[in-house]
């Protein structure tokens, strides 16, 4: 890999190269970002990682790859700006939520895309992506794609129209774990702790979860069982829980995402 040029500079892009950078797969020579107007941002990102921020259009024809990762609303303006700075060999790794491949070939012709949904979890090589293909993608650029990704965490191959899905659960998953973790502190400072307890309880306690179910063979109603004993505070808990729509909340909450998701789609 010689040139990667980042299209938008927010969160996603910076966890990605900061996971790149930090897993020595990319070198921060090798990484170009820019964005339409915030030269505080881009300013920002040349001191924390020593990326390059400014550049001539001759680094767009040289790159090996363009990622976009700028806002959904911004993305047709920002695609037709970039049309023709590129070769027609260019490949593109789109981050882009709800945007289509074919509305990214429309605009930047026929050429290998693949659309990735990362989480910010990148940024210490934890994330969990979905990735999906064009047809134009070889067979030397799919496995260029799924090392940069495993590099940063987890990877799986889906079909495009499943990454509505992949986006509504682990793309936007963490902030609904960060939510969960919100509400766990607020209430055990309620209940007497400090929040740095709470703070410490909880981590390890989600992280302990996880990889229950990384390891175990039983299904998650399986293991909540085993912790769940008749007459005891989990099940008060989960009576709680029941009595409060939890169940339906979290299906609102993901079919929500997703429905964003594909209307995001169907707005070009």
């Amino acid at each position: 890999m010689k040139k990667i040029v980042f299209i938008g500079a927010g969160s996603m892009a910076e966890a990605l190269m900061q996971g790149w950078i930090k897993q020595e797969v990319l070198k921060a020579q090798e990484i170009y970002v820019t964005n339409r107007s915030d030269k505080k941002r881009l300013q920002y990102l040349h001191e924390t990682y020593g990326i390059h921020c400014h550049f001539d259009d001759v680094v767009y024809q040289q790159a090996d790859l363009i990622i976009l990762a700028i806002k959904p609303k911004d993305a047709i303006t920002a695609m037709q700006e970039l049309k023709s700075k590129i070769t027609e060999q260019t490949a593109i790794l789109s981050i882009l939520a709800g945007i289509a491949i074919g509305t990214i070939t429309e605009q930047l012709g026929i050429r290998p895309v693949a659309r990735v949904m990362p989480n910010t979890s990148a940024t210490i090589g934890m994330s969990a992506s979905g990735i999906a293909f064009n047809a134009q993608v070889s067979a030397r650029q799919r496995a260029m794609f799924l090392q940069l990704l495993e590099a940063v965490g987890s990877v799986i191959e889906v079909e495009e129209d499943q990454l509505h899905a992949v986006t509504a659960l682990s793309g936007s998953g963490p902030a609904y774990i960060y939510y969960l973790m919100e509400a766990f502190e607020r209430v055990g400072m309620e209940v007497g702790l400090t929040k740095d307890t709470v703070r410490l309880l909880m981590t390890q306690t989600l992280a302990g979860t996880a990889e229950m179910l990384k390891q175990s063979i039983d299904e998650p109603d399986v293991l909540r069982k085993k912790v769940t004993s008749p007459g005891g505070t989990t099940e008060a808990g989960i009576k709680a829980l029941e009595q409060h729509q939890f169940n339906q909340a979290i299906e609102a909450c993901i079919k929500e995402a997703e429905a964003r998701s594909r209307a995001l789609a169907n707005s070009k």
